[in-house]
């Protein structure tokens, strides 16, 4: 007699073997209108081949289960997100949610995943932060489709669908940049990640408009939006630093970022901020604990959260209104920054 398990049929197995989402299998087999005949078709075909059947204990169980929101994070390990996460934690628990997370690992696959398992899982809605790789967002367009609510943070896409919680980045590099230029700095280099990132094209406009507003040229070998990686970056600043011409002073995108170029800095065996100045978009708590103190443009993370939580919680309830939030950031100067003295 053979011991080995048997395996039942899941919703992931028949979106696997069709090369479609969870969501198209789920709406397929409830004979949903947004999905086409065809499909529906293939979908309940398969389901039946496969000898598919729903499980009628976990459907009851689901009756009386708590009510839960799934947030899905490009990076769980860093400060930024984690006090994020916290927000929103508290905001849930306050209104009698609990929360489950994901990390996309900065992997649009991951990303997909995450979010079809919280379909599967019947949450009552969605905070996410885009990762890095993605550009499709037809996974997304289905969640509007489908009407499940959800709410963007940080990076977002849809914006004219899902309601967003941003930071004002823009105007907090302009105001960074102009305090490099103020107290020295004449090549400032922006060091950011993948172009195709809103984040990412706000902080780089506000850079550019310090600029063009003080008549610096704008040289394109001082900007450098790639990867959101730290040996990415380390490399990439360490090059930089190696040039004949090089910058002497530096906007970083992220706290990923700022601490690679921090040490590429220090590698190239130049001071902080005599020869290189430096200001990154990272958490204050770790700046203020480096050697010179950074000076940091620091989010409001747990309120990034905290507002999210509450836009998800209006749209739960029924709000059809698409909210564009900003949560502003701030400009916290002290050593890494200034190479002369502000009289």
């Amino acid at each position: 007699m053979s011991n080995k398990k048997q395996h039942r049929t899941s919703l992931k197995d028949l979106a696997a073997e069709l090369g479609v989402s969870i969501a198209t299998v789920s709406r397929a087999l409830r004979s949903s209108p947004e999905i086409g005949k065809e499909m529906q078709q293939r979908v309940k075909d398969l389901a039946k081949r496969l000898n598919y059947r729903p499980n009628p204990f976990a459907q009851s169980l689901r009756k009386e289960a708590p009510k839960v929101i799934g947030v899905v994070v490009p990076n769980l390990v860093t400060h930024y997100y984690a006090a994020v996460l916290d927000g929103i934690e508290e905001e849930a628990h306050r209104a009698g949610y609990s929360v489950i997370s994901a990390n996309s690992h900065e992997d649009f696959e991951d990303e997909k995943q995450a979010i079809d398992n919280f379909i599967s899982l019947h949450v009552e809605g969605i905070v996410a932060c885009l990762a890095q790789t993605t550009t499709d967002y037809s996974h997304f367009e289905e969640i509007s489709d489908m009407g499940i609510p959800l709410v963007f943070f940080g990076r977002t896409c849809l914006t004219d669908r899902f309601s967003s919680v941003t930071a004002n980045g823009d105007e907090a590099a302009q105001l960074a940049t102009q305090h490099l230029i103020d107290t020295g700095s004449r090549r400032i280099a922006f060091i950011g990640g993948p172009n195709h990132l809103d984040m990412v094209r706000r902080r780089k406009h506000g850079y550019l408009e310090a600029l063009r507003e003080n008549h610096i040229e704008i040289e394109r070998d001082l900007v450098i939006c790639g990867k959101i990686d730290y040996q990415f970056a380390l490399q990439a600043v360490e090059q930089l630093l190696k040039q004949e011409n090089r910058p002497d002073a530096i906007l970083a995108f992220n706290d990923i970022i700022t601490f690679a170029a921090f040490t590429a800095i220090k590698n190239c065996g130049l001071r902080i901020p005599d020869d290189v100045a430096l200001i990154g978009f990272t958490d204050d708590v770790h700046a203020a604990y480096v050697t010179p103190r950074m000076s940091a443009i620091a989010d409001q993370s747990r309120l990034m959260g905290i507002t999210a939580c509450r836009l998800l919680l209006k749209s739960i309830n029924g709000d059809p209104a698409v909210y564009k939030e900003i949560v502003p950031q701030q400009l916290v100067i002290r050593e890494t920054s200034a190479k002369n003295v502000i009289k």
